[in-house]
């Protein structure tokens, strides 16, 4: 019993588990006895809103320099790997296929999310308790391609349409991104004119924008969406193998305008080795970066519409050649470091010239075809078996 303001609660719970949390608050260390399992404890900290500091103290702040392997889970289905996104929560869903399967921080596997549609095509956590499924049409049905779904239960909560003059229509949904202000953005591609990026208020599923795509221009099939906070734009990339071309634009909803664009359309034969596979904002640095199958790493100016690559090579793994099965190579910006896939490795770059400091690499289950970083973790889908591994940074030792 706890008296609160003259009141006193009872809480019911279980009393090896409250000391050890008691402890963690006094002291910020975190020990587990032998007697107290480690999932029972995690689930007590849960209710007790403490979570967060059990993450603290079992992991340090997240430095992908300093970043080793945890464990690798292999997958639960035949078939390759579409896409991993790290959760809120510490958690992440992996897709294969129409499937998706959800594991919470600890790692357990909640009821996966089975969609009556056609191929995952990108997948976005709403919060931990939500998350956002796009997908291809499934012609003949009407269905349209994005829909919300409960990470604990797989139940579909409610779908997001696409309505076009005054009538919804069916659409493929792809890639995904979200704004402080709970918008949700999509690149949709219909059988008519239903090509751009879609939005759709958060809360209650209602679209409340389109940006249609203008001709020799393409946004219905982006590979990437970021929001971007700094200019309340949103960059859209669509780039090769998807397209013959590569094409990066920021656009502007509120003045329904194209304020930057960036294409290799027209380039010269001699540039094919360095078309962009990725691309991600560094608003910091004011530029775009891309990556090309080398793994080199391209800068383009945000200052200046249609200004050139600035390829600036790091590292070449693959030395012209590509797997049997290509991986190709994908982007992610965190805590101030950048972070670049390549076959069977991640690298990390730092500071003002972005100079390669280390490597995680993990041969098991072939190449990475996706990567994520969030709840302090990087995952990392392998192309083989669904593997995919978990890398966390260590608690620094105090001696």
């Amino acid at each position: 019993k706890q008296p609160i303001n003259g009141r006193e609660f009872f809480i019911d719970r279980n009393p090896d588990c409250f000391a050890v949390l008691l402890d963690l608050l006094r002291t910020g260390d975190l020990y587990i006895p032998s007697n107290v399992p480690e999932r029972l404890l995690y689930k007590e900290a849960m209710f007790y809103g403490l979570i967060g500091h059990v993450r603290s103290a079992k992991r340090g702040p997240f430095d992908g320099n300093r970043l080793k392997l945890s464990k690798s889970v292999t997958g639960r289905a035949p078939g390759d790997g579409t896409a991993i996104r790290a959760g809120p929560d510490g958690g992440c869903c992996v897709a294969h296929g129409s499937m998706v399967h959800v594991f919470d921080w600890m790692l357990e596997e909640h009821p996966p999310l089975n969609l009556d549609y056609q191929r995952v095509n990108d997948i976005g956590w709403v919060n931990a308790e939500s998350v956002l499924i796009s997908a291809c049409e499934r012609l003949g049905r009407g269905d349209s391609g994005m829909g919300l779904f409960s990470s604990y239960t797989g139940d579909l909560r409610y779908k997001f349409n696409v309505v076009h003059d005054n009538q919804i229509k069916s659409y493929t949904a792809g890639a995904l991104c979200f704004s402080p202000d709970y918008k949700i953005f999509a690149s949709c591609k219909g059988r008519s004119n239903e090509y751009g990026i879609g939005v759709w208020d958060q809360v209650t599923g209602k679209q409340i924008d389109f940006f249609y795509e203008t001709p020799g221009w393409s946004l219905g099939e982006a590979d990437k969406l970021q929001w971007l906070n700094g200019t309340t734009c949103l960059l859209v990339a669509t780039l090769f193998p998807r397209k013959d071309n590569c094409y990066i634009s920021l656009l502007d909803f509120r003045q329904k305008s194209t304020v930057w664009s960036w294409s290799d359309f027209g380039a010269p034969l001699t540039v094919d080795e360095k078309r962009a596979r990725d691309a991600i904002a560094m608003e910091d640095c004011n530029s775009v970066c891309v990556v090309n199958e080398y793994e080199d790493l391209g800068f383009i100016d945000l200052r200046i519409s249609g200004r050139s690559v600035r390829w600036s090579s790091r590292s070449r793994l693959m030395k012209g050649k590509m797997p049997d099965e290509p991986c190709y190579p994908k982007l992610a910006l965190h805590n101030g470091q950048l972070f670049s896939s390549m076959n069977d490795s991640i690298s990390v770059f730092c500071g003002p010239d972005w100079v390669l400091t280390s490597r995680l690499r993990r041969s098991y289950g072939g190449s990475i075809c996706d990567f994520s970083i969030g709840g302090d973790r990087l995952f990392a889908l392998h192309s083989e078996a669904n593997v995919f591994d978990i890398w966390e940074t260590p608690p620094t030792l105090v001696i």
